[in-house]
């Protein structure tokens, strides 16, 4: 479980790397083109799976994406919120909850 985590983790920051190096017409085209692939694919998959690091990332991500970004999940953003809390117990305990920076990312998935 520790490995593949810290591999998911380790080769996201390696393409985090890639993706700061391209330019901003490359990026949107990406960007569209998976947008398309992710409307294809959801209309094929009944109910996705997650591992225990999908949710580590995607509850990590959605804290640092805008709240009405968050219609880009799968998962509803209850969901998200619940995985959130269950990664950070002091996120429950206050109402607005600290943004996740990379370092944070990266302690949840050890």
């Amino acid at each position: 479980m520790l490995v593949s985590a810290l591999y998911v983790v380790i080769c996201r920051l390696l393409e985090l790397i890639v993706l700061l190096g391209r330019k901003d017409r490359a990026k949107e085209l990406e960007i569209l083109v998976l947008r398309h692939e992710l409307s294809i694919l959801r209309r094929q998959v009944g109910r996705p799976h997650f591992e225990a690091h999908d949710r580590v990332l995607l509850a990590a991500f959605s804290r640092m994406l805008p709240r009405h970004s968050w219609n880009v999940f799968f998962v509803r953003p209850e969901t998200l919120l619940a995985w959130h809390r269950r990664l950070s117990p002091a996120a429950g305990h206050t109402r607005t909850a600290a943004r996740v920076d990379h370092q944070s990312v990266v302690m949840y998935a050890r």
